[in-house]
């Protein structure tokens, strides 16, 4: 018992000053983690959504329609499921041309335009039948790319980043099915 009034009459106060100016920083650091850890959430989960997307126009509708594309509305539908399932608003999504631009399997000529889905779904860049592989060393294979963008806006005190928003990208490409 003697030794907590010596220990209290010796301390100065400098702990709670450091504390004063340690809690602030440890507190915004760890708010940064989290943040970009949502960041990277949403950046796997928008990718996922792109190749699903990508996965159900590369994919035969039904055997006995000859391999008939899906509507653009359908492919943002896959989209919309993925993105709803993982409780993101697929009304923020942004269509996003891919780069560089993929090439017509047929013409060998540069795509730019993309098909967008009608109102009502999120607007996602697809482009059906272009070369897919052309930068690897095996022959180009011809499939179906979606892509889109998808706003994020980090939420950290203090600092100028809430001002910013940030447009994560998403791109999924799959060979088609024949």
């Amino acid at each position: 018992m003697r030794r907590l009034p010596k220990i209290l009459r010796d301390t100065c106060g400098a702990e709670i000053a450091e504390a004063a100016l340690v809690m602030p920083l440890m507190f915004m650091v760890l708010l940064g983690i989290y943040w970009f850890g949502r960041a990277y959430n949403i950046y796997a989960t928008i990718t996922h959504a792109a190749e699903e997307g990508a996965r159900a126009a590369s994919a035969p509708s039904c055997a006995l329609c000859g391999n008939a594309a899906l509507l653009p509305d359908q492919i943002a539908t896959t989209v919309s499921q993925v993105l709803v399932a993982s409780r993101l608003d697929p009304n923020q999504v942004q269509p996003l041309a891919p780069t560089p631009a993929l090439n017509d399997c047929n013409t060998g000529a540069p795509v730019t335009a993309c098909t967008l889905p009608g109102g009502g779904q999120p607007q996602v860049c697809i482009q059906q039948n272009v070369q897919l592989n052309t930068g690897s060393t095996g022959p180009p294979a011809c499939g179906v790319s979606v892509s889109f963008q998808y706003p994020y806006q980090f939420y950290l005190p203090f600092t100028s980043l809430n001002h910013q928003l940030i447009l994560l990208k998403a791109n999924g490409e799959m060979t088609a099915e024949n």
